[in-house]
């Protein structure tokens, strides 16, 4: 499979590195001042480098080509690759793709069976740009984010949006591939930001459609589940976090807290009854919790089955043992580990063991 990448920053290319990994081969075409995310870099990152670490978490196993497509050879290049791609995937405000001599018609026409996905902010008849940050505050996140109702919105540290657009590409993209082998016809997927996000807020979403109550900001807690989502804090400094769903659960964590007699009590018996009491029974937890060791807590915890877990750095996370498989191996020229994008397993293929490392930027 060949995958023509034109799209730029996160939720294209990561849809591009989702198919390099799964063994397609794909061509990041880019103009000659490169992905602007090249040039993304922490203060702990060479100045000189052009693959910065953001750029890397989207771009492993790619080749790269500079090409200007505002010039007649550099559409002239991109039309006769398209001729031979199974895939183009675009990033282009509505209106600009067909500027470039690069939009689906133009495409599919020198290509019947090709398959174009398209990300856009707002949809294909909306001019207006997609950032992620704006989208998070548009569409709730940032609001249903924040610590409490009287506090600030918050915005999510990973450009969530981004990624959740990109997945719903790929699902789009995945169903078109097997319908074109039914048809053998291609097909234009147009995503957009805004859709991604509506309809990832599920529950949330639910609430309101069916009670008419906007959801409220809780913190990292849960609107419906208590003891859920709080972080709490124990004696040796080890921060937990709850996720008891079930009546069943919250009676093994009452055992293990030597607190028995709360399990049993009317304000906590049931999860409506710990909704409805939800301050009263956090206070008690936290400073229970305050008061015992959180390793061996936890470690009682998973032995009796009711979900818990420490909270970790990003940098412990990706220590540790069970993120390994997660991670891509260094490569000479590029002496840092990735990411990988694919997280699903078959046992009709292999895993990808290794990637290309992400291109350098070559100027013609």
């Amino acid at each position: 499979m060949f995958v023509l990448e034109l799209a730029s920053v996160l939720a294209g290319p990561q849809v591009g590195q989702f198919f390099a990994e799964l063994g397609a081969e794909v061509l990041k075409v880019e103009a000659p001042a490169g992905d602007v995310t090249r040039s993304w870099r922490t203060p702990a990152e060479a100045t000189n480098t052009t693959v910065s670490a953001y750029f890397s978490c989207a771009n492993w196993g790619k080749q790269s080509v500079v090409l200007d497509l505002t010039t007649t050879p550099g559409r002239a290049e991109v039309h006769r690759l398209v001729a031979r791609a199974d895939i183009v995937l675009t990033s282009y405000k509505p209106g600009d793709a067909e500027k470039l001599g690069v939009d689906y018609a133009t495409l599919a026409a020198l290509n019947p069976r090709l398959l174009y996905g398209h990300l856009t902010g707002y949809g294909p008849a909306a001019p207006r740009a997609g950032y992620d940050a704006v989208l998070q505050a548009e569409a709730g996140f940032m609001h249903l984010n924040a610590a409490g109702p009287a506090t600030e919105p918050q915005k999510m540290p990973v450009a969530l949006i981004d990624l959740l657009a990109a997945h719903q590409l790929k699902e789009g993209l995945l169903t078109a591939l097997y319908q074109r082998e039914k048809t053998g016809r291609g097909a234009l997927v147009q995503v957009s930001l805004l859709d991604s996000a509506l309809a990832s807020l599920a529950n949330q979403a639910a609430t309101f459609l069916v009670t008419g109550h906007d959801p409220q900001p809780l913190g990292s807690g849960h609107p419906s589940i208590v003891p859920y989502g709080t972080v709490y804090q124990a004696a040796d400094g080890v921060r937990l976090l709850l996720a008891v769903g079930a009546d069943r659960q919250f009676q093994q964590l009452c055992a293990v807290l030597a607190r028995p007699a709360w399990a049993t009590e009317t304000r906590f018996a049931t999860n409506p009854a710990r909704v409805a009491h939800r301050t009263e029974l956090e206070q008690l937890l936290r400073a229970r919790i305050a008061e015992v060791s959180g390793a061996a807590l936890l470690q009682e915890l998973e032995l009796r089955a009711v979900p818990a877990g420490a909270v970790r750095t990003v940098g412990e996370a990706l220590s540790h043992e069970s993120a390994q498989n997660m991670l891509l191996p260094p490569t000479t020229e590029f002496p840092h580990a990735g990411l990988r994008t694919v997280a699903f397993r078959s046992n009709q293929w292999p895993q990808a063991e290794r990637l290309s490392a992400p291109p350098t930027l070559e100027k013609p």
